[in-house]
């Protein structure tokens, strides 16, 4: 129900409403960092893309990273490649592998296509099928009118909708791969949730607020190794 051109049109806009709204990190050093690991998994997404038929999606990225002034244990993708990082979250990646491992799940959710689908998912419960009808007929006005509602990045700090259980499986499962395609260790993604989930009896981090459990998170993930590592060199 959201082409393409609707979702990144408002993708790059509402991330730039948003960068320009908050403070950029000051620390060189780990800005450099977060830039140099988005640039590595960037180049294994797009020769992901290249080995399985989907060389024409590239066109569709335009990829940004900043790391921004801020204590929430959070980072986000938005559609067409907009990564956003926090500074709270860094000390739980601990180094540039831990930071692969976040970069990768999260731009999975875009290659994915979550948001999109999200979005339609959100529209058919909100407005019905007489209005859905309405959509589909005028997608260059109403489409963007009810992005506009669904999509914004608000208080939630870029947490744009809830993903599913599945959308989380699948971006951990593509964020693997994206990583080792990288040149990062997958088999790092253990220790790094576990780290996560070290901290969940105290209080949930906002990263975690619609994801599942850390604990599950890390029995699945031991499941999608063996695929992630043929990817590892």
């Amino acid at each position: 129900m959201v082409s393409d051109a609707d979702l990144l049109n408002m993708s790059f806009v509402s991330y730039k409403e948003f960068i320009d709204s908050v403070p950029l990190s000051t620390d060189l050093r780990q800005t450099a960092l977060v830039k140099q690991v988005g640039k590595n998994i960037a180049g294994a997404v797009e020769s992901y893309m290249k080995n399985n038929g989907l060389t024409e999606e590239i066109a569709n990225y335009a990829w940004e990273f900043n790391l921004v002034q801020d204590e929430a244990v959070n980072a986000f993708c938005m559609p067409g490649g907009k990564v956003v990082f926090f500074e709270g979250i860094l000390p739980v990646c601990e180094d540039e592998t831990g930071i692969a491992v976040v970069m990768g799940h999260e731009v999975a959710h875009a290659v994915a296509k979550h948001s999109k689908e999200r979005m339609s998912q959100q529209m058919l419960l909100s407005y019905g099928s007489a209005i859905t009808d309405v959509l589909l007929t005028q997608k260059s006005d109403a489409t963007r009118g009810s992005i506009q509602l669904l999509y914004g990045l608000g208080a939630q700090y870029g947490v744009i909708l809830p993903y599913s259980r599945n959308h989380e499986s699948e971006a951990d499962r593509l964020g693997l791969i994206f990583m080792a395609m990288a040149g990062y260790d997958p088999g790092a993604a253990i220790a790094f949730w576990e780290r996560m989930a070290a901290g969940e009896s105290a209080s949930v981090p906002e990263f975690l607020s619609t994801h599942p459990a850390s604990t599950k998170r890390v029995a699945n993930i031991k499941k999608y190794l063996p695929e992630a590592l043929a990817f590892y060199k």
